[in-house]
Protein backbone atom coordinates (compact mmCIF):
# COMPACT_ATOMS: atom_id res chain seq x y z
CA UNK A 1 0.00 0.00 0.00
CA UNK A 2 1.23 3.48 -0.93
CA UNK A 3 -0.20 6.69 0.54
CA UNK A 4 -0.02 10.00 -1.32
CA UNK A 5 -0.36 13.07 0.90
CA UNK A 6 1.35 16.25 2.05
CA UNK A 7 1.65 18.67 4.96
CA UNK A 8 0.07 17.94 8.35
CA UNK A 9 -1.99 15.14 6.84
CA UNK A 10 1.12 13.33 5.67
CA UNK A 11 2.90 13.95 8.99
CA UNK A 12 -0.01 12.44 10.89
CA UNK A 13 -0.26 9.37 8.66
CA UNK A 14 3.49 8.76 8.76
CA UNK A 15 3.38 8.72 12.56
CA UNK A 16 0.40 6.37 12.67
CA UNK A 17 1.55 4.02 9.87
CA UNK A 18 5.38 4.06 9.86
CA UNK A 19 5.60 0.74 7.97
CA UNK A 20 3.78 2.04 4.88
CA UNK A 21 5.27 3.81 1.88
CA UNK A 22 4.53 7.51 1.28
CA UNK A 23 4.81 9.81 -1.71
CA UNK A 24 4.29 13.55 -1.70
CA UNK A 25 1.15 14.88 -3.36
CA UNK A 26 0.22 18.54 -2.66
CA UNK A 27 -3.28 19.16 -1.34
CA UNK A 28 -5.77 21.85 -2.29
CA UNK A 29 -4.55 24.15 0.53
CA UNK A 30 -7.77 26.08 1.03
CA UNK A 31 -7.21 29.13 3.24
CA UNK A 32 -9.70 30.54 5.71
CA UNK A 33 -10.24 34.14 6.79
CA UNK A 34 -10.35 35.69 10.23
CA UNK A 35 -14.14 35.94 10.17
CA UNK A 36 -17.09 34.35 8.38
CA UNK A 37 -17.27 36.83 5.49
CA UNK A 38 -13.55 36.60 4.73
CA UNK A 39 -13.62 32.79 4.95
CA UNK A 40 -16.50 32.58 2.45
CA UNK A 41 -14.64 34.97 0.15
CA UNK A 42 -11.35 33.08 0.37
CA UNK A 43 -13.07 29.76 -0.38
CA UNK A 44 -14.82 31.25 -3.42
CA UNK A 45 -11.65 32.86 -4.78
CA UNK A 46 -9.72 29.60 -4.23
CA UNK A 47 -11.96 27.64 -6.64
CA UNK A 48 -9.78 28.32 -9.74
CA UNK A 49 -6.72 27.21 -7.76
CA UNK A 50 -8.52 24.04 -6.68
CA UNK A 51 -9.43 23.22 -10.30
CA UNK A 52 -5.79 23.64 -11.31
CA UNK A 53 -4.69 21.34 -8.48
CA UNK A 54 -7.24 18.73 -9.59
CA UNK A 55 -5.78 18.75 -13.12
CA UNK A 56 -2.26 18.53 -11.73
CA UNK A 57 -3.06 15.57 -9.47
CA UNK A 58 -4.68 13.78 -12.43
CA UNK A 59 -1.50 14.37 -14.44
CA UNK A 60 0.51 13.18 -11.43
CA UNK A 61 -1.46 9.92 -11.36
CA UNK A 62 -0.88 9.33 -15.08
CA UNK A 63 2.86 9.86 -14.60
CA UNK A 64 2.90 7.66 -11.52
CA UNK A 65 1.20 4.83 -13.40
CA UNK A 66 4.07 4.83 -15.88
CA UNK A 67 6.43 3.98 -13.01
CA UNK A 68 4.31 1.08 -11.81
CA UNK A 69 0.63 0.37 -12.28
CA UNK A 70 -1.22 0.12 -8.91
CA UNK A 71 -4.06 -2.38 -8.55
CA UNK A 72 -6.54 0.32 -7.57
CA UNK A 73 -6.78 3.90 -6.35
CA UNK A 74 -8.85 4.96 -3.34
CA UNK A 75 -9.26 8.73 -3.27
CA UNK A 76 -10.30 10.58 -0.12
CA UNK A 77 -12.02 13.60 -1.68
CA UNK A 78 -9.23 14.06 -4.25
CA UNK A 79 -11.11 14.67 -7.49
CA UNK A 80 -8.17 14.18 -9.85
CA UNK A 81 -7.15 10.68 -8.75
CA UNK A 82 -8.98 8.72 -11.46
CA UNK A 83 -7.84 7.06 -14.67
CA UNK A 84 -9.59 4.99 -17.31
CA UNK A 85 -7.00 2.26 -17.00
CA UNK A 86 -7.50 1.58 -13.31
CA UNK A 87 -10.35 0.93 -10.88
CA UNK A 88 -10.72 4.10 -8.80
CA UNK A 89 -12.92 4.70 -5.75
CA UNK A 90 -13.94 8.16 -4.55
CA UNK A 91 -14.68 8.48 -0.82
CA UNK A 92 -16.81 11.39 0.36
CA UNK A 93 -19.57 12.19 2.84
CA UNK A 94 -20.51 15.28 0.83
CA UNK A 95 -22.74 14.20 -2.03
CA UNK A 96 -24.50 17.49 -1.37
CA UNK A 97 -22.07 20.36 -0.80
CA UNK A 98 -23.57 23.23 1.15
CA UNK A 99 -22.90 26.80 0.02
CA UNK A 100 -23.74 30.08 1.78
CA UNK A 101 -25.81 31.14 -1.26
CA UNK A 102 -28.96 29.03 -0.94
CA UNK A 103 -30.53 25.93 -2.48
CA UNK A 104 -30.12 26.95 -6.14
CA UNK A 105 -26.38 27.36 -5.71
CA UNK A 106 -26.32 24.04 -3.83
CA UNK A 107 -28.07 22.27 -6.71
CA UNK A 108 -25.72 23.80 -9.30
CA UNK A 109 -22.69 22.72 -7.29
CA UNK A 110 -24.17 19.25 -6.82
CA UNK A 111 -24.38 18.79 -10.59
CA UNK A 112 -20.70 19.73 -10.90
CA UNK A 113 -19.87 17.43 -8.00
CA UNK A 114 -21.68 14.47 -9.57
CA UNK A 115 -19.99 15.11 -12.92
CA UNK A 116 -16.60 14.88 -11.17
CA UNK A 117 -17.57 11.81 -9.12
CA UNK A 118 -18.85 10.15 -12.31
CA UNK A 119 -15.26 9.90 -13.58
CA UNK A 120 -14.56 7.31 -10.87
CA UNK A 121 -15.44 3.61 -10.93
CA UNK A 122 -17.35 3.77 -7.63
CA UNK A 123 -18.20 6.07 -4.74
CA UNK A 124 -18.06 5.08 -1.06
CA UNK A 125 -19.87 7.17 1.55
CA UNK A 126 -18.68 6.93 5.20
CA UNK A 127 -22.13 7.00 6.79
CA UNK A 128 -25.00 4.62 7.47
CA UNK A 129 -27.44 3.79 4.74
CA UNK A 130 -31.01 4.77 5.52
CA UNK A 131 -34.11 2.67 4.99
CA UNK A 132 -33.72 0.11 7.75
CA UNK A 133 -35.53 0.36 11.08
CA UNK A 134 -32.39 -0.75 12.92
CA UNK A 135 -30.08 1.79 11.33
CA UNK A 136 -28.96 4.74 13.47
CA UNK A 137 -29.42 8.37 12.48
CA UNK A 138 -27.16 9.32 9.54
CA UNK A 139 -24.32 11.41 10.95
CA UNK A 140 -23.99 13.70 7.93
CA UNK A 141 -27.70 14.29 7.28
CA UNK A 142 -28.52 15.43 3.77
CA UNK A 143 -24.84 15.92 2.97
CA UNK A 144 -24.57 12.13 2.61
CA UNK A 145 -28.25 11.45 1.87
CA UNK A 146 -29.49 14.00 -0.67
CA UNK A 147 -32.66 13.35 -2.62
CA UNK A 148 -30.74 12.76 -5.83
CA UNK A 149 -27.79 10.35 -5.85
CA UNK A 150 -24.93 10.15 -8.37
CA UNK A 151 -25.15 7.67 -11.23
CA UNK A 152 -21.83 6.00 -10.32
CA UNK A 153 -22.11 2.78 -8.23
CA UNK A 154 -22.63 3.97 -4.65
CA UNK A 155 -21.94 2.17 -1.38
CA UNK A 156 -22.44 3.33 2.22
CA UNK A 157 -19.55 1.96 4.28
CA UNK A 158 -20.60 3.24 7.71
CA UNK A 159 -18.88 5.91 9.82
CA UNK A 160 -15.12 5.37 10.02
CA UNK A 161 -12.91 5.81 13.06
CA UNK A 162 -9.47 4.78 14.24
CA UNK A 163 -10.72 4.73 17.85
CA UNK A 164 -12.50 2.24 20.11
CA UNK A 165 -13.58 2.30 23.71
CA UNK A 166 -10.93 1.20 26.20
CA UNK A 167 -11.13 -2.51 26.90
CA UNK A 168 -9.24 -3.47 30.04
CA UNK A 169 -7.23 -0.26 29.88
CA UNK A 170 -7.65 2.72 32.16
CA UNK A 171 -8.71 5.82 30.28
CA UNK A 172 -7.18 9.17 31.21
CA UNK A 173 -9.95 11.08 32.92
CA UNK A 174 -10.52 14.81 32.62
CA UNK A 175 -13.49 17.14 32.94
CA UNK A 176 -13.04 18.94 29.63
CA UNK A 177 -11.01 17.96 26.56
CA UNK A 178 -10.48 20.64 23.90
CA UNK A 179 -9.45 19.46 20.43
CA UNK A 180 -8.14 22.16 18.10
CA UNK A 181 -7.94 21.49 14.36
CA UNK A 182 -8.41 22.96 10.90
CA UNK A 183 -6.70 25.30 8.42
CA UNK A 184 -5.09 28.57 9.39
CA UNK A 185 -5.70 31.21 10.51
CA UNK A 186 -8.86 29.81 12.08
CA UNK A 187 -6.95 27.01 13.84
CA UNK A 188 -4.79 29.53 15.70
CA UNK A 189 -7.75 31.83 16.40
CA UNK A 190 -9.68 28.88 17.84
CA UNK A 191 -6.69 27.84 19.95
CA UNK A 192 -6.25 31.34 21.37
CA UNK A 193 -9.97 31.61 22.09
CA UNK A 194 -9.91 28.31 23.97
CA UNK A 195 -6.84 29.34 25.97
CA UNK A 196 -8.58 32.48 27.16
CA UNK A 197 -11.82 30.63 27.91
CA UNK A 198 -10.06 27.91 29.89
CA UNK A 199 -8.80 30.57 32.27
CA UNK A 200 -12.35 30.56 33.62
CA UNK A 201 -12.47 26.78 34.02
CA UNK A 202 -11.57 25.34 37.43
CA UNK A 203 -11.78 21.65 36.58
CA UNK A 204 -9.29 19.31 34.92
CA UNK A 205 -8.83 20.35 31.29
CA UNK A 206 -6.62 19.19 28.44
CA UNK A 207 -5.93 21.15 25.25
CA UNK A 208 -4.65 19.30 22.15
CA UNK A 209 -3.44 21.81 19.57
CA UNK A 210 -3.67 19.57 16.49
CA UNK A 211 -0.16 20.20 15.13
CA UNK A 212 1.22 16.78 14.07
CA UNK A 213 4.14 18.32 12.18
CA UNK A 214 5.60 19.65 15.45
CA UNK A 215 5.64 16.15 16.92
CA UNK A 216 7.12 14.47 13.83
CA UNK A 217 10.73 14.73 15.01
CA UNK A 218 10.13 12.79 18.23
CA UNK A 219 7.62 11.52 20.77
CA UNK A 220 4.89 13.98 21.78
CA UNK A 221 5.95 16.00 24.78
CA UNK A 222 3.60 17.78 27.10
CA UNK A 223 3.72 21.54 26.61
CA UNK A 224 4.10 23.66 29.73
CA UNK A 225 0.59 24.68 30.88
CA UNK A 226 -0.25 28.15 29.63
CA UNK A 227 -4.02 28.10 29.84
CA UNK A 228 -4.69 28.50 33.56
CA UNK A 229 -3.31 28.00 37.05
CA UNK A 230 -5.48 24.90 37.51
CA UNK A 231 -5.16 21.21 36.68
CA UNK A 232 -4.61 21.83 32.96
CA UNK A 233 -2.39 20.20 30.36
CA UNK A 234 -1.55 21.05 26.78
CA UNK A 235 -0.14 18.97 23.91
CA UNK A 236 0.93 19.89 20.38
CA UNK A 237 -0.22 16.51 19.12
CA UNK A 238 -0.86 12.98 20.40
CA UNK A 239 -0.60 9.60 18.68
CA UNK A 240 -3.87 7.75 18.15
CA UNK A 241 -3.56 5.38 21.11
CA UNK A 242 -2.97 8.17 23.64
CA UNK A 243 -5.59 10.46 22.12
CA UNK A 244 -8.04 7.55 22.20
CA UNK A 245 -7.53 7.23 25.96
CA UNK A 246 -7.96 10.96 26.51
CA UNK A 247 -11.20 11.15 24.54
CA UNK A 248 -12.51 7.99 26.17
CA UNK A 249 -11.92 9.41 29.65
CA UNK A 250 -13.22 12.93 29.01
CA UNK A 251 -16.52 13.89 30.61
CA UNK A 252 -17.07 16.50 27.88
CA UNK A 253 -15.32 17.24 24.58
CA UNK A 254 -15.19 20.62 22.86
CA UNK A 255 -14.11 20.68 19.20
CA UNK A 256 -14.85 21.69 15.64
CA UNK A 257 -17.55 19.56 13.95
CA UNK A 258 -15.27 18.38 11.16
CA UNK A 259 -16.72 15.10 9.93
CA UNK A 260 -13.70 13.01 10.93
CA UNK A 261 -13.97 14.39 14.46
CA UNK A 262 -17.71 13.74 14.49
CA UNK A 263 -17.20 10.08 13.56
CA UNK A 264 -14.43 9.62 16.15
CA UNK A 265 -16.33 11.27 19.01
CA UNK A 266 -19.60 9.46 18.38
CA UNK A 267 -17.79 6.14 18.06
CA UNK A 268 -16.67 6.71 21.66
CA UNK A 269 -20.12 7.87 22.77
CA UNK A 270 -18.96 11.31 23.94
CA UNK A 271 -20.99 14.33 24.97
CA UNK A 272 -19.76 17.12 22.71
CA UNK A 273 -19.89 20.88 22.33
CA UNK A 274 -19.23 21.76 18.71
CA UNK A 275 -18.03 25.22 17.61
CA UNK A 276 -18.26 25.38 13.79
CA UNK A 277 -15.56 27.27 11.92
CA UNK A 278 -17.16 30.59 10.86
CA UNK A 279 -17.89 30.52 7.14
CA UNK A 280 -17.20 26.78 6.79
CA UNK A 281 -20.68 25.85 5.61
CA UNK A 282 -20.19 22.09 6.02
CA UNK A 283 -19.37 22.51 9.72
CA UNK A 284 -22.15 25.05 10.21
CA UNK A 285 -24.63 22.59 8.74
CA UNK A 286 -23.30 19.62 10.72
CA UNK A 287 -23.38 21.61 13.96
CA UNK A 288 -26.99 22.67 13.44
CA UNK A 289 -28.08 19.22 12.19
CA UNK A 290 -26.50 17.27 15.07
CA UNK A 291 -27.79 19.76 17.61
CA UNK A 292 -31.28 19.46 16.15
CA UNK A 293 -31.06 15.67 16.49
CA UNK A 294 -29.93 16.16 20.13
CA UNK A 295 -26.67 14.35 19.39
CA UNK A 296 -24.41 17.29 20.29
CA UNK A 297 -24.62 20.88 21.44
CA UNK A 298 -23.57 23.39 18.78
CA UNK A 299 -22.50 26.89 19.85
CA UNK A 300 -21.43 29.80 17.65
CA UNK A 301 -17.83 30.97 17.91
CA UNK A 302 -19.03 34.56 17.94
CA UNK A 303 -19.31 35.77 21.54
CA UNK A 304 -18.51 32.25 22.80
CA UNK A 305 -18.50 32.10 26.60
CA UNK A 306 -17.36 28.82 28.15
CA UNK A 307 -19.36 29.06 31.42
CA UNK A 308 -22.56 29.67 29.43
CA UNK A 309 -21.76 26.78 27.07
CA UNK A 310 -21.14 24.45 30.02
CA UNK A 311 -24.48 25.44 31.56
CA UNK A 312 -26.21 24.73 28.24
CA UNK A 313 -24.45 21.37 28.01
CA UNK A 314 -25.54 20.45 31.55
CA UNK A 315 -29.18 21.01 30.54
CA UNK A 316 -28.91 19.59 27.00
CA UNK A 317 -30.83 16.31 26.40
CA UNK A 318 -27.92 14.43 24.79
CA UNK A 319 -29.22 11.49 22.79
CA UNK A 320 -27.23 8.26 22.58
CA UNK A 321 -26.82 6.69 19.17
CA UNK A 322 -27.95 3.05 19.09
CA UNK A 323 -24.57 1.55 18.34
CA UNK A 324 -21.76 0.28 20.53
CA UNK A 325 -18.02 0.91 20.55
CA UNK A 326 -17.47 -1.69 17.85
CA UNK A 327 -19.76 0.09 15.44
CA UNK A 328 -22.37 -2.66 15.81
CA UNK A 329 -20.13 -5.12 13.98
CA UNK A 330 -18.52 -6.97 16.87
CA UNK A 331 -15.05 -5.99 15.63
CA UNK A 332 -12.44 -4.19 17.68
CA UNK A 333 -12.21 -1.25 15.32
CA UNK A 334 -15.86 -1.03 14.36
CA UNK A 335 -15.05 -0.53 10.66
CA UNK A 336 -16.74 -3.71 9.50
CA UNK A 337 -18.63 -2.17 6.55
CA UNK A 338 -15.35 -0.75 5.23
CA UNK A 339 -13.64 -4.12 5.58
CA UNK A 340 -16.49 -5.71 3.62
CA UNK A 341 -16.18 -3.06 0.90
CA UNK A 342 -12.43 -3.63 0.64
CA UNK A 343 -12.92 -7.40 0.48
CA UNK A 344 -15.43 -6.95 -2.35
CA UNK A 345 -13.02 -4.61 -4.12
CA UNK A 346 -10.20 -7.17 -3.95
CA UNK A 347 -12.54 -9.84 -5.32
CA UNK A 348 -13.66 -7.53 -8.12
CA UNK A 349 -10.07 -6.69 -9.07
CA UNK A 350 -9.20 -10.39 -9.36
CA UNK A 351 -11.79 -10.71 -12.14
CA UNK A 352 -10.88 -7.56 -14.06
CA UNK A 353 -8.86 -8.11 -17.25
CA UNK A 354 -5.40 -6.58 -17.33
CA UNK A 355 -5.18 -3.49 -19.52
Amino acid sequence: MIIAASGDQKALLEQEFPSLSFVDLPGYEVKYGKNRAFTVGKIMFSLPKILIRIKRENAWLKAYMELGRPDAVISDNRYGLHHKGIFSVFITHQLMIKTPFGKWADKWLQRLNYRAIGRFSACWVPDWETGSAVEPIPLAGELSHPRKLPAVPLRYIGPLSRFSRADGQEAEECDLLVLVSGPEPQRSLFEELMRKQLMQFTGRSILVRGLPALAKAGPPAQVAPQVAANASREYDHLPAAQLNKLIDGAALVLSRPGYSSVMDLFRLGKKCIFIPTPGQTEQEYLGAYLSGKQLALSVSQRDFHLPDALRQAAAFPFRNLPFDAAGRTGEATGNGPLRAALADLVEKLSFLPES
